[in-house]
């Protein structure tokens, strides 16, 4: 399914994100479930899948991240240890203020699972589906289109000392045996 940019919602402000605290550190620990797929073919276009797979080389088959390129690399790719970008689901619910926005986010996997640091340290293995992604330490922070389209306070409120300890923004993973992964897979640690 192909999703449009352009849905609009009023930005919360750093009160309202504040007040939400509690109910964005619900999630499982050890168990989690992927929430949403999205594809991003080129920038600024979203595909919403029921299943991906995920490559060595491309991370999410058809996704722009090699091709897009970082400038973080020598060689004008993608960075490897930015292949995949996860956002937990609770937090993404209550800054896209709704799942019909929740695309918005350019992350390539929504998941109802614990991101924070304590949960998940850099090289923490996780299985989603047939694949197996390993959490990478470059951290996830967002970009100017997170706040063109959820607000500075969201991205302040993401950003925030405690917002990073929990990675409120999500997390950079890298595919490390590849496989083919649905909504409703479990999320677990291996």
């Amino acid at each position: 399914m192909m999703a449009t940019d352009l849905l609009e919602a009023r930005k919360l402000t750093m009160a309202e994100l504040e007040a939400a605290w509690d109910s964005l550190l619900t999630s499982p620990q050890d168990l989690g479930m992927v929430e949403m797929i999205v594809r991003r073919p080129e920038v600024g276009e979203r595909e919403i899948l029921d299943e991906g797979e995920l490559d060595l080389t491309e991370g999410l088959v058809g996704d722009n991240w090699r091709t897009r390129g970082s400038s973080r690399t020598t060689n004008g790719l993608g960075h490897p240890e930015m292949q995949l970008n996860i956002m937990n689901s609770n937090v993404l619910d209550l800054v896209a203020q709704g799942r019909e926005r929740w695309h918005l986010a350019g992350d390539q996997f929504v998941v109802d699972l614990d991101l924070s640091q304590a949960n998940l340290p850099s090289g923490t293995r996780l299985a989603m589906g047939s694949a197996i992604i390993e959490v990478t330490p470059i951290p996830h922070t967002g970009c100017q289109k997170f706040v063109a389209r959820f607000g500075a306070d969201a991205m302040k409120f993401v950003n925030s000392p405690q917002g990073k300890v929990h990675r409120l923004r999500g997390l950079n993973a890298k595919v490390v045996v590849p496989g083919v992964v649905r909504v409703g897979d479990v999320v677990r640690k291996v």
